[in-house]
């Protein structure tokens, strides 16, 4: 590819690339993201380009610049949604979506599908005995907005070309050529963009207020860390639409006056690095990124970043420490990011999703994304829906739709029919929203009405087997763990909430441990240094709030309603109904059943280790938990 030297000659380049796109009369594309590629998608998608090749079909595995006038596409795209129904492979211009195809399955494809123009029922999802043929009929995309993820799923994301295809760097071009620094501010204050990383501080604001400051070098840093549990948003973008990210930062280079932008990528996320090497190298080989973008005298160059996975470097200063080589602890503030971040300069940050709105909202203003969600909260976000519920995957709706559509529309409602019991958003910093909760809108400001948080937007569902108080001490742990220990508070408070919760969970709570939760939480929440510290109380507090019942039946019954913390079980043999086979004391671990042949046993609950393995091997039912 040769580089592109002015806007004339990026709109013909784009124009060969739309052809050529346009010429394949069929496209394969195989989601080759992270959970589909462990569930084997790159093994689908090297059979399937060996048996094209065997059977002499014109592929294209990139677009090129003379294109074959009647070939398949065969592409690595970006991530589909439902990821636990991989691998998947979406087929245009049909629409069908073809879900958990193995290797087995690519000659199938090959001779009905690209040579027969048939459908395979077999590998179509189904769903109370209905075949959904097309992807946009299945239940789980029908009440989605794809703005964001829309063009990973239709384009080859190891490729700039079908990138360029789609839309990519038009905003760029419209920035760079049409827009002053000013205008472009405006314009994503105009929008009322909201961070997409947790706080949901206006973009528009940072970015005005980090263009203001008169010191130089400025820099562009991106938070591609995403460290809550059950979270994976940022890195579907990162690996199934890398353009975007970096159109987004560019542009946002453009608007502050800067020159350099850092992605912190966390070590985790091997293929998101991958993938965004390989954007940055096409990007820089077309010259849309290095120097004299497109022969302006505009410049931005790209670093990458990787983390070693500490949750307490998504904090701002946190961050920039960690980029400049130094441990990764948050500072007193102010001065802020904008005046002094990475290298004592003036730095915007923003995480993934935030930068990769900019584009659109560029090309197609800010009035238009304003007129998507609630006035305070417009645009899409992205969610990864995970737990206890029957459609798992990566989401996308407007802002302000509620639990009840994400829950019982998207996801399909609780798996093996259980109650719903609750929700953790937010992760580690959010709180658990309940059934009261399912018709309040997804918004930042309502949720902050109810003590809850976006957060980065991991949703766990959780059904009536859940214990609250189990869910609480995980969070904690992690956060504990997480603490970098600079402040007294984060450091020593989180150590003790967790040693009362895992006396809580073992069966030994004590009188006054629930108001030493809360006098704690509060503490904490009023005097940690950062982000972190000052929200890891939160599942703690929303827990108590809404299954306050749960804390007391463990402290004063020494019992679990939900049945799952190991040693607050019970096992008891109903003398009714044994029959004195001894299977059960002859399988118990520890000699903790005791009895004679043909007559009732009995459990000496002192030594039982309450591994369950009585209930297993019992054929009458007559050994049960007691609630």
């Amino acid at each position: 590819m040769n580089k592109l030297m002015s806007r004339e000659e990026l709109a013909a380049f784009r124009r060969s690339c739309q052809e050529a796109y346009r010429l394949e009369r069929m496209k394969l594309l195989v989601c080759c993201e992270t959970c589909c590629v462990s569930a084997g998608s790159l093994k689908v998608y090297d059979r399937l380009k060996t048996l094209l090749a065997e059977k002499n079909i014109p592929v294209n595995v990139e677009l090129s610049d003379n294109p074959h006038p009647d070939a398949v596409g065969l592409k690595k795209s970006g991530c589909h949604g439902f990821c636990e129904i991989g691998p998947l492979i979406r087929i245009e211009p049909q629409g069908w979506l073809y879900t958990r195809v193995h290797e087995e399955d690519c000659e199938e494809i090959i001779e009905k599908s690209v040579i027969g123009g048939e459908h395979i029922d077999r590998l179509a999802y189904k769903e109370n005995g209905k075949i959904f043929e097309k992807q946009s009929e299945i239940p789980f995309y029908t009440k989605q907005t794809l703005n964001l993820l829309e063009d990973s799923r239709h384009i080859d994301s190891t490729s700039i070309r079908e990138a360029i295809a789609l839309g990519a760097y038009e905003a760029l071009e419209k920035a760079l050529f049409e827009m002053t620094p000013e205008e472009i501010v405006k314009e994503v204050s105009d929008s009322n963009l909201r961070g997409r990383g947790g706080g949901g501080f206006h973009a528009g604001t940072k970015w005005a207020s980090c263009a203001r400051q008169k010191v130089t070098p400025k820099y562009i840093v991106c938070n591609g860390d995403e460290g809550d549990p059950g979270a994976f948003m940022d890195r579907s973008v990162m690996e199934g639409d890398p353009h975007c990210l970096l159109e987004g930062m560019i542009i946002a280079g453009l608007a502050i006056g800067s020159t350099e932008g850092y992605i912190y990528v966390r070590a985790e996320y091997p293929l998101a690095v991958e993938r965004l090497r390989l954007a940055i190298a096409q990007a820089e080989e077309l010259g849309l990124l290095g120097d004299n973008i497109l022969g302006t005298d505009k410049c931005f160059h790209m670093h990458i970043n990787r983390g070693a996975g500490a949750f307490v470097c998504g904090e701002g200063s946190a961050l920039t420490s960690s980029i400049e080589g130094k441990r990764g602890m948050p500072r007193v503030k102010p001065p802020r990011t904008v005046e002094q971040g990475l290298f004592g300069k003036p730095t915007n940050l923003n995480n993934v999703e935030t930068y990769a709105n900019v584009p659109m909202i560029i090309t197609k203003g800010a009035a238009w994304y304003r007129s998507i969600g609630p006035e305070n909260s417009p645009g899409t976000k992205a969610f990864a829906l995970t737990g206890t519920i029957k459609n798992t995957g990566l989401i996308e709706v407007p802002m302000g739709t509620t639990l009840r559509e994400i829950i019982y529309d998207i996801g399909g409602g609780m798996r093996g029919g259980t109650k719903f019991k609750a929700v953790q958003i937010g992760g580690p910093s959010g709180g658990c929203l309940t059934e009261k909760d399912l018709d309040i809108p997804l918004d930042f400001d309502s949720l902050q009405k109810v003590g809850a948080i976006i957060g980065s937007g991991g949703l766990v569902v959780m059904d009536d087997k859940t214990c609250m108080v189990e869910v609480a001490r995980f969070f904690m742990d992690f956060t504990q763990n997480e603490s970098c220990g600079k402040c007294v508070p984060c450091r020593e408070g989180t150590k003790r909430m967790l040693e009362i919760l895992t006396r809580i969970t073992e069966g030994n709570g004590r009188d006054g441990d629930i108001e030493l939760l809360e006098e704690l939480s509060d503490t904490i929440a009023n005097t940690a240094l950062c982000g972190l510290g000052k929200t890891a109380p939160s599942p703690v507090i929303s827990t108590i709030q809404n299954f306050r019942d749960e804390y007391e039946a463990h402290i004063y019954e020494k019992r679990c309603p939900a049945g799952t913390c190991t040693k607050l079980r019970r096992f008891v043999i109903d003398p009714d109904k044994c029959k004195g086979c001894s299977k059960c004391a002859r399988n118990c671990p520890v000699e903790a059943i005791s009895g004679k042949l043909k007559s009732p046993y009995v459990i000496d609950q002192d030594k039982c280790i309450k591994c369950g393995a009585c209930v297993e091997n019992c054929a009458f039912g007559a050994v049960r938990e007691e609630a």
